[in-house]
C-alpha cells in the first residue's frame, strides 16, 4: 500500500485572541512540493477544520504585466475536518468537479472576459519563475496561506542564444544539467504568432532531461517579417546544430510545433529523415496553406522553390514516430480531421514507427504545450491583430493539455535508451 507523505507547510490562527483546538478559525495547508516543475501536479489537502465545516480555498499569482490572477472554491470538510483537493468537488467556484489541480487553471485575471485572456508567468532573469498563493477562507477572516513556487526551469538547466548573425537560425537552447549520456533532442517552433514563442516548453523539456531548441522562423529581429517563402531548409540548418551538442543523441531528434508550424515540422521530417526522425504536431494541417498575413504567395520554399498552397504533404519518408494532436471544437482551422489523415497517411505508407492521433473532445485550437495555466479560447492575433476565435472550453482545453502533455513525454521516453 502506498503512503502519501505530506509535507506540513503552513499553519495560521489570525484572530486577535489566538485560536481553539479544532475551531473553524484554524486551518492547516498541507501540499506534497513547495517547489516543482510547472508541469507537475502537486497534492493540497487543507486540515484542522471541524468536522463539515465550509470554506473557500483560494489560488492567485501575479502575471509578467503584474496583474493579480485568482481562483476561488467552497469545500465542506470531512468527518476529519479535512479537504483533500484531490478528492474533493467544490459546492462552487472557479472549477467544477474533482481536480486537484483546478485552481491552477482555472484562475482569472482581475479585468476583462478570461476567456480572452491568457496568463504569461513572470520572468525572472532569463527563467520563468511564478509563486501561487495558496490561501483558506472562512467568511472574511484567512485561515492559512502559503506560497508554492512553480519553475520552468530546474537546477542546472544552462541556456544559449542563437543569432542568424553568428548561427544561422534565431534561437534559444536549452541543456539539462550534463550526465555523460546522449538524449532524444527536441527542435521547437511556433505557427502563425511568429516570434520565439515555444521558449517556455524548451525549458520544461530540458528540465525533464532533453536537450531543446526554440527557434523563430518569422517576424523576430534578422528574419522575414512574415511568414513567406520560408526555406524548410532553415529549419534543417537548425537541426543539425542541436544533433552536434553535447548530450544530444542525434538518432533521435523530434521536431515539434504547432498550427502553421506543423506544416514545417511534417515537411521537414519528411524531406530530411536522416536529419530529423519524427513529430510532435499540435493543432496540426497536412497541406501546405499559403503566406501569412499577406495572402497570395507561398509560406514555403524547398531547394529554392515555393511550395504551392493546398499541396499534400508526403509523409512516405518519416523515420520517427509522429504524434498528431488535435482539439475536436477547434475554431480556427480542421486540425480534427488532419490529425487522423496523417496517422492514416503514414499506415498507408507502411511506416513502420509508432505514429497515431489524439482527438480531444471539448477542446479547440490552443492545445500545445503544458497543463496547469490559465488560457482563453480567443484572442487578439499578435501578428494580423486580428479577433479570432480559437474554440474550446477552458475546462476543454486543460483536459486535452494534461493528456497531450503526457502523451509528449511519453513518446520522448520511449526513445531513451
Amino acid at each position: 500500500m502506498l503512503r502519501r507523505v505530506m509535507l506540513l507547510v503552513t499553519t495560521a490562527c489570525l484572530l486577535a485572541g489566538g485560536c481553539s483546538s479544532g475551531g473553524t478559525d484554524h486551518a492547516t495547508i498541507q501540499v506534497d512540493h513547495t517547489t516543482a516543475p510547472a508541469d507537475q501536479a502537486v497534492h493540497l489537502t487543507v486540515g484542522g477544520l471541524e468536522s463539515h465545516a465550509k470554506v473557500s480555498v483560494s489560488a492567485q499569482a501575479n502575471d509578467r504585466a503584474g496583474k493579480t490572477w485568482r481562483a476561488e472554491a467552497t469545500f465542506t470538510a470531512d468527518d476529519h475536518g479535512a479537504i483533500d483537493l484531490d478528492s474533493s468537488s467544490p459546492a462552487g467556484g472557479s472549477y467544477q468537479g474533482v481536480d486537484g489541480m483546478g485552481l491552477f487553471w482555472s484562475m482569472n485575471p482581475p479585468d476583462g472576459d478570461p476567456d480572452q485572456q491568457a496568463y504569461a508567468p513572470p520572468v525572472q532573469g532569463d527563467r520563468l519563475i511564478e509563486q501561487v498563493e495558496i490561501q483558506v477562507h472562512r467568511d472574511d477572516k484567512t485561515l492559512a496561506r502559503t506560497t508554492l513556487t512553480r519553475q520552468w526551469a530546474t537546477s542546472g538547466v544552462t541556456s544559449r542564444k542563437l543569432t542568424p548573425a553568428t548561427d544561422k537560425v534565431s534561437g534559444v537552447y536549452r541543456a539539462p544539467p550534463p550526465d555523460h549520456t546522449k538524449h532524444p533532442a527536441v527542435l521547437l517552433f511556433g505557427g502563425s504568432e511568429g516570434g520565439n514563442a515555444v521558449e517556455s516548453i524548451a525549458e520544461l523539456l530540458a528540465s525533464h532531461g532533453y536537450p531543446a531548441l526554440s527557434v523563430a522562423y518569422f517576424h523576430a529581429p534578422g528574419l522575414p517579417q512574415e511568414l513567406r517563402d520560408i526555406p524548410v531548409e532553415y529549419f534543417a540548418t537548425a537541426a543539425r546544430w542541436l544533433a552536434r551538442q553535447p548530450g544530444v543523441d542525434p538518432a533521435h531528434v523530434i521536431a515539434l510545433s504547432a498550427s502553421r508550424g506543423t506544416e514545417a515540422a511534417l515537411l521537414l521530417s519528411d524531406h530530411f529523415p536522416d536529419l530529423v526522425h519524427g513529430a510532435v504536431l499540435y493543432a496540426p494541417t497536412d497541406v501546405v496553406v499559403g503566406s501569412f498575413p499577406a495572402v497570395g504567395g507561398a509560406a514555403w520554399t524547398l531547394v529554392g522553390e515555393q511550395l504551392p498552397p493546398d499541396s499534400s504533404i508526403p509523409v512516405d519518408q518519416v523515420s520517427g514516430p509522429v504524434l498528431a494532436i488535435a482539439g475536436s471544437d477547434d475554431a480556427l482551422w480542421a486540425s480534427m480531421g488532419a490529425a487522423p489523415r496523417i496517422a492514416f497517411a503514414l499506415d498507408d505508407a507502411h511506416n513502420r514507427y509508432p505514429h497515431r492521433a489524439l482527438v480531444f473532445p471539448q477542446a479547440g485550437h490552443g492545445i500545445a504545450g503544458p497543463p496547469y495555466l490559465p488560457h482563453g479560447t480567443k484572442e487578439v492575433h499578435p501578428v494580423s491583430h486580428e479577433a479570432i476565435t480559437l474554440g474550446g472550453t477552458r475546462a476543454g482545453n486543460e483536459a486535452a493539455l494534461r493528456q497531450g502533455w503526457a502523451a509528449v513525454l511519453a513518446l520522448l521516453a520511449s526513445l531513451t535508451h
